[in-house]
């Protein structure tokens, strides 16, 4: 057993700030609630219900991930929102259309009382929508300094002792760093010069992170995951991770792949295709905004399967990505997968995969761990880009010149194993049941 790291006390109230309370904001509050009231289950969360295997497998020490570290408490959870739609929680959660009248209702009274704050929003990065309850200002300075008041004021109104910001907003156009990009000066005399390079998202970011709030994105669009503000996250002592929430498609991707590179299974092509309704598939729908997101959707097999180790394997690779605007269908996404692979001397197999999943279903527990996570990470001292965390994202912001990890299974060893350290365990390894081998080798 390791030394401890110390982790102040979950003490007091946490506030999680949502830019955007659409499908996905009204879907974790509304879950969120529901589990405390004991109206349901918060299935999808590792937080609540995944255990933490410590030591020897047969020693027996399995605890919930929850009882194991210090995670803040669902009861001590409250909320704050942008959007730049006034409706209130409630009626927002009506018109996303994901959850039924009849968990809903119950929670009116709750859902009722979270208002959104005025967002920042410009249609230059999000064209296909608008909305009246958005902020206006001279400068993107202004607007910055507006959303760290905004903050400010949500503290005290909830009387929360610590904040967390997870964007849940719509996905922004593909945009590249720019000079504003390369340093905090830099930046903040974009903020002042209006360039054009900065987006909504950064500005939250940015707003953030100077009031000491972790932060993640949860969209596919460039946000904290530029030089000036990694720079700023490590002077200002806080955890920033991201981006675009690994939910349906590129979930079972990353679980596929590993399965065919550990077998020696070559794959020839990959047709992804999605059919969504809501919000984000409104957005998606401009080729700008699906431009950000096909990047973070592609990116993840090259990374798996190793082309440049197994050219025989996979060099040849021909994938492909598609989303299509369909309205009614709703939050209710379809994806299909084709999936060509070959075996032994060279004989052809396919591998079909029809997905009819709930977008928002999914993201929900993903909100609700990053929120925890990041909270337990600003306790334990820990700053900056959090690579652990890379088991939540399509595409992981990781320190420059780090390799993104995509195998979901090795994330997922890679979160524990910092779990485990972080409350004084020693990290699992293979030779971890070969105690003789292990001894020996010492």
């Amino acid at each position: 057993m390791s030394e401890s790291v110390s982790i102040a006390s979950p003490e007091g109230k946490l506030l999680v700030l949502t830019p955007g309370l659409g499908a996905v904001a009204t879907t974790f509050i509304a879950g969120v609630e529901a589990v405390r009231r004991g109206r349901a289950r918060p299935y999808g969360s590792l937080t609540q219900l995944q255990t933490i295997r410590l030591g020897r497998r047969s020693a027996g020490r399995n605890p919930l991930i929850r009882e194991f570290l210090p995670l803040a408490e669902l009861d001590d959870l409250v909320f704050g929102a942008w959007d730049i739609f006034p409706d209130d929680a409630y009626e927002a959660a009506v018109r996303a259309q994901v959850l039924e009248e009849r968990d809903l209702k119950p929670l009116e009274d709750f859902l009722r009382t979270i208002r959104p704050m005025p967002a920042v929003f410009d249609r230059q990065y999000v064209r296909r929508l608008d909305g009246p309850n958005v902020k206006k200002a001279r400068t993107k300075k202004e607007l910055a300094q507006m959303l760290r008041e905004d903050i400010c004021r949500a503290m005290d109104e909830t009387g929360a002792q610590r904040a967390v910001m997870i964007w849940c907003g719509s996905t922004e156009v593909y945009t590249r760093p720019s000079d504003c990009h390369r340093s905090i000066e830099a930046f903040e005399a974009g903020l002042e010069a209006n360039d054009p390079a900065i987006t909504p998202s950064q500005l939250y970011a940015y707003a953030a992170i100077m009031e000491g709030v972790p932060y993640a994105n949860g969209a596919p669009n460039l946000s904290a995951d530029v030089p000036a503000l990694e720079q700023l996250a490590e002077e200002k002592g806080v955890p920033i991770a991201g981006k675009d929430f690994k939910t349906g498609q590129t979930m079972l991707k990353t679980a596929l792949a590993p399965a065919f590179k550990v077998r020696m299974l070559g794959v020839r092509g990959w047709f992804s295709t999605n059919i969504l309704g809501n919000r984000d598939g409104e957005v998606l729908d401009d080729i700008d905004s699906f431009r950000a997101k096909e990047v973070t959707k592609s990116g993840v097999l090259d990374t798996i399967l190793q082309p440049e180790l197994y050219p025989e394997l996979y060099s040849n690779l021909y994938h492909k990505v598609r989303i299509n605007f369909y309205p009614p269908r709703g939050d209710a996404k379809e994806s299909w997968d084709n999936i060509d692979i070959f075996g032994w001397m060279g004989y052809p197999m396919q591998i079909k995969v029809n997905f009819l999943c709930r977008d928002s279903i999914l993201a929900a527990p993903i909100v609700l761990d990053l929120a925890l996570f990041l909270d337990l990470a600003a306790r334990a001292g820990l700053k900056g880009i959090q690579e652990w965390l890379s088991f939540y994202f399509k595409s992981p912001h990781v320190q420059e010149g780090h390799v993104p990890e995509h195998d979901l299974f090795i994330q997922h060893i890679r979160l524990k194993n910092t779990l485990r350290v972080l409350g004084g365990e020693a990290p699992i390894t293979h030779l971890s049941e070969e105690f003789e081998l292990y001894e020996n080798l010492k």
